[in-house]
């Protein structure tokens, strides 16, 4: 299929806010594509920047092989359906449907009586409206009701009535900022699967926003997974399900067992103190996360699986029951049509190509800092206690706070450029912000076993600082940090390769 949009080098900021970070993405005729991620990771900026709606502070967006970055929304073949619909509550549904339309202008080209070429604006008759407000209708299957007012609409029909709105102008392409976000949860399902259908029907390009992630795998051909302005991923529901790229995709998409691990051997992986036999091919020693869906988690009588735990709970959630297994410290979900009661002694089994393998996002800290003249590093907003005699092997510190090397040169390292290095484990989260380095906001939590792997950003320059904890905290909970002096390894950034 051909590419009808193409986005190169986009970026936005807001107020020095990077919203969308040098995004390229193309999207192909016909398809349906769901951008999605959490809350403020981009994606209706992006939706947004492709309607006109919003300028790209760099980069290009492309219809049809054409730069339009600069074109405005109604010079585009491109219409968008709003979570709110949008709907003008005095106009009928006929009358809400056909507004565009009587606005519509064209030129047309005639030859007068003395046989001079005119050209001359036209607007669509009443009868051509009507034909292509009636197509429209039956296209979301809302006949006969021309005459009904929007707030005589439930949820649904009202979205119908915005839906056929887009259509009825013939766009090429069709916006959907998350339009499910207003129904309930029985008339959500309803509408993905006529939303799919709809898509089938019309045949055109349809660019959907969501945050909801059975939304984005029931509908779509291509689901591109975002966050931070970033994207993570792309591809087919199937691939972003079974084979996600990294930890984040992981969690976000579904329920998943995520543990921290380290290549043993030739497909073969070390995980919950054992190993196992795996698909993937890695380099030995790396570090790496290991994913296992919880339908792939299998629950054997004790000793017959490879590891033992016990069933800490179980919950029947309809089709299935989901099950929480405890082996020492950790948690591991499965889901079974069988239930294993609460307190049973079980085995933990798992087949070598349902143990999914990524490499890790993050291993440890590093920013770029600079020494004071109180021997403290100031790195990622905040200043922190450090042995700075490390920069020079064999140092020592003399009374005035000089660095004296084992060659007896003395040295002062005030506003000296350092790397810093912070392993995930030694960055302390306090329950106060009495004795902390740093106040942040957490922006990812995901659980990885027997830990949470949490990233805390800083208020003003956006730093992140990534740990690994055993205690539980949410997105959006605000912390502070501190970390011990002999935590923080430092080298010259004039020697660093």
């Amino acid at each position: 299929m051909e590419k009808i949009i193409n986005l190169s080098g986009i970026s936005k900021s807001y107020d020095g806010t990077l919203v969308v970070d040098n995004l390229n993405l193309y999207i192909r005729k016909g398809e349906f594509v769901t951008l999605l991620g959490p809350s403020g990771c981009g994606k209706t900026t992006t939706l947004r920047m492709i309607a006109g709606f919003e300028m790209p502070d760099s980069g290009v967006v492309e219809l049809n092989g054409k730069n339009i970055t600069n074109l405005p929304p109604n010079k585009r073949p491109i219409n968008t359906v709003f979570q709110r619909y949008a709907l003008f509550p005095h106009l009928n549904v006929y009358e809400n449907i056909a507004y565009g339309l009587k606005l519509k202008r064209f030129k047309s080209t005639y030859v007068d009586k003395k046989g001079n070429i005119v050209t001359k604006t036209d607007k669509l008759t009443k009868k051509e409206i009507d034909v292509k407000v009636e197509k429209a209708l039956k296209m979301v299957d809302l006949e006969g009701f021309e005459k009904r007012t929007p707030d005589t609409l439930s949820g649904g029909q009202q979205q119908r009535v915005a839906i056929a709105r887009a259509i009825v102008n013939e766009p090429q392409i069709l916006l959907l900022d998350e339009p499910l976000g207003a129904l309930d949860l029985k008339m959500r399902k309803e509408m993905q699967i006529e939303l799919k259908e709809m898509h089938k029907k019309l045949g055109i390009t349809f660019l959907y926003v969501t945050h909801d992630q059975e939304e984005a795998l029931t509908m779509s051909d291509t689901i591109v997974v975002m966050k931070d302005g970033i994207i993570q991923q792309i591809g087919t529901p199937e691939d972003i399900y079974n084979e996600p790229k990294n930890s984040f995709v992981a969690d976000f998409i579904g329920e998943s067992n995520i543990f921290s691990g380290t290549i043993v051997g030739d497909k073969k992986v070390r995980f919950l103190n054992k190993i196992f036999n795996m698909v993937d091919d890695f380099e030995k020693n790396e570090l790496v996360d290991v994913v296992i869906r919880p339908e792939d988690v299998e629950l054997l009588p004790k000793d017959e699986g490879q590891v033992n735990g016990v069933v800490i709970s179980s919950v029947f959630k309809g089709v299935h029951y989901e099950m929480t297994l405890k082996i020492g410290k950790t948690e591991i979900i499965a889901q079974s049509t069988i239930e294993k009661k609460v307190g049973e002694e079980v085995s933990f089994s798992v087949t070598p190509e349902n143990i999914h393998i990524m490499k890790k996002e993050f291993t440890t800290n590093k920013y770029v800092g600079y020494i004071t003249k109180r021997n403290t590093v100031v790195f990622a907003e905040g200043e922190y206690e450090c042995n700075v005699t490390q920069l020079y092997p064999g140092s020592t510190l003399d009374e005035e706070g000089y660095v004296i090397t084992k060659e007896g040169e003395k040295i002062d390292l005030t506003d000296v450029d350092v790397i810093v290095e912070v392993n995930l484990k030694d960055i302390e989260v306090l329950d106060t912000e009495e004795g902390s380095n740093v106040i942040g906001t957490v922006v990812s939590s995901i659980y990885k076993g027997d830990h949470y792997q949490l990233i805390v950003r800083t208020d003003e320059e956006e730093e992140d600082y990534v740990l690994d904890t055993e205690y539980t905290y949410g997105e959006n909970d605000r912390v502070a940090l501190a970390i011990a002096p002999d935590k923080i390894k430092l080298k010259l950034k004039a020697v660093e390769k």
